[in-house]
């Protein structure tokens, strides 16, 4: 369709590129933490997705961030797999495994790794030039990112309110130090800075189409 200049997107998550059906195998109970849909599909995938963005087949690189706790809301389904909540957690870390795994990994370079993570998601909730880009009269939402620290994910250091991560113990190369809302800094070295009442309602403009 797209090549018949239909105006149709698509994305993909972290955890379609990095984890797989064998997730669902683990013992115990613990495969009801990977409960989510689509659901994780063979490791095969993978490759066919990361091709995908490097080519713009794919847009956009989202988390459809989920954050059920494995003790009291997945343990629901301990004796009826329809009651296990369905999604993960994975917003706090997308932009280190998309770094890590794209531009580390040698499937994608710097600007695309850029593009799929910011500048098309702008343009297609017609957000931009306001933003997803560093240029003057845009809003300044910036991110300062170490493109060497390394990092290994756990639910012990992690910021999100859940009590287990997909990615435990996966070594990352990437780490966002500092993040910037409208210029004013609102996260320096995983602390927190920004103030209840600081976000500003977004009035979405016209469509503008990415590449």
């Amino acid at each position: 369709g797209r090549d018949n200049g239909i105006p149709a997107y698509a994305e993909t998550c972290p955890q379609y590129l990095f984890l797989d059906y064998s997730y669902y195998e683990k013992p115990g109970f613990e495969g009801a933490k990977f409960v989510m849909t689509p659901p994780l599909r063979d490791k095969e995938n993978q490759e066919k997705l990361w091709q995908g963005l490097k080519f713009n087949d794919l847009q956009v690189v989202s988390t459809d961030h989920c954050p059920f706790c494995f003790k009291e809301q997945k343990e629901l389904g301990r004796n009826d797999f329809s009651k296990i909540p369905n999604g993960g957690p994975g917003v706090e870390h997308r932009m280190s495994l998309i770094f890590n795994g794209g531009v580390v990994g040698g499937r994608i370079n710097v600007n695309r790794f850029v593009e799929i993570t910011s500048t098309a998601s702008a343009k297609i909730f017609g957000l931009f030039p306001r933003k997803g880009t560093i240029a003057v009269g845009s809003d300044a939402d910036i991110v300062i990112f170490d493109p060497n620290e390394e990092m290994v994910i756990s639910q012990e250091t992690h910021h999100m309110n859940v009590d287990y991560s997909c990615y435990e113990g996966t070594t990352v190369r990437g780490v966002p130090k500092t993040v910037l809302s409208r210029g004013n800094v609102v996260i320096e070295n995983g602390i927190y800075l920004g103030r209840p009442g600081d976000g500003q309602f977004l009035k979405r403009g016209l469509f503008n189409s990415p590449k």
